[in-house]
């Protein structure tokens, strides 16, 4: 059983690869999303081969004694909004895929939400932490600027539908697993112009059928899966038991929509022991990565030793 932590491009050095191998991570996922905003020449969506860089990425992570799992990469806006030049960059996503195998890379998380995550006043939690929070109607009294034209949900599912049926086979060719983060709120209607079409477990199960394999995987975030007010207990079962889940977000939230905050493991709504031994009984063994942890006012890196920390007890005493 594993414990992955997500690294940003920005931060992907020595100085956070030590740390995050002395708190015990043992999986790397690496956040390539703001990549070319770094480094304009790193642009995957101009089809580039980064076979090359990926196994260098690769090499870096094992010589710190962990391994590199997974990249995540947002689902990019020609895709997702189904613009002109859809078909260019469907085929610079497929070159990613093939990269992303020939290098060993076993997945590949990302998202459909081509306007992001939505997020109102933070709540302050024990000790002075920040607790990430969402508040339907505070958000509906400053809604941000919507996009134009409006989409609405039958050409998102459209859009979704034309990207997987070209992609998931590429995937399964290389080897690789793609894992679907869920829209954060998870709130299936047009937040800011755009429909989301990824939130809630019946579009999941539209989404798996559009393009049937094991590449067509989730990434399933246990706090947004909370959110949408379900049963998230039978749902990380049905999911493991489909063989669905890719990796795990294990994070804490507290409450549901229309409002939720995003707490300390050990403080949320959810048992998160139950909820592990039941990801164990279905078949699933990781890997596990916290997501969205509290901030604390001291140090940025604290509240993700905490929460290392907290699985990898849960895992010796869940999975012995």
């Amino acid at each position: 059983m594993y414990i992955q932590d997500l690294i940003q491009w920005r931060e992907f050095d020595d100085a956070h690869l030590r740390f995050y191998r002395a708190i015990g991570v043992d999986m790397i996922c690496l956040d390539i999303r703001a990549m070319h905003r770094v480094d304009p020449s790193m642009d995957l969506r101009d089809g580039r081969d980064s076979t090359g860089f990926l196994e260098a990425a690769k090499a870096k992570v094992e010589s710190h004694g962990m391994a590199l799992y997974s990249l995540f990469m947002a689902g990019w806006d020609e895709i997702t909004l189904g613009m002109d030049d859809r078909d260019e960059k469907i085929e610079a996503w497929c070159q990613m895929l093939r990269c992303i195998g020939a290098a060993g890379i076993p997945a590949l998380g990302y998202n459909f939400k081509p306007m992001g995550n939505f997020r109102t006043t933070s709540a302050i939690g024990r000790g002075g932490a920040k607790y990430s929070t969402f508040n339907y109607h505070e958000f509906s009294l400053n809604r941000p600027e919507p996009h134009e034209p409006p989409v609405t949900e039958d050409e998102m599912w459209e859009h979704m539908d034309y990207f997987l049926k070209r992609v998931i086979p590429v995937a399964e060719e290389c080897g690789v697993r793609m894992a679907l983060h869920p829209d954060d709120p998870p709130i299936p209607e047009p937040l800011a112009g755009v429909a989301q079409i990824v939130s809630s477990l019946d579009q999941y199960r539209r989404i798996f059928d559009l393009a049937p394999g094991k590449s067509n995987g989730m990434l399933f975030c246990q706090g947004c899966v909370t959110e949408m007010g379900v049963d998230v207990y039978e749902a990380i079962r049905e999911m493991a038991t489909k063989e669905k889940i890719v990796f795990v977000h294990f994070r804490n939230v507290r409450g549901a929509l229309p409002v939720f905050q995003e707490v300390f493991l050990d403080e949320g709504d959810i048992d998160m022991r139950r909820a592990m031994e039941i990801y164990r009984d279905a078949g699933f063994n990781g890997p596990f990565m916290m997501d969205h942890t509290p901030g604390l006012p001291q140090t940025e890196w604290a509240g993700q030793a905490f929460a290392v920390g907290y699985i990898r007890g849960l895992i010796q005493a869940v999975y012995r």
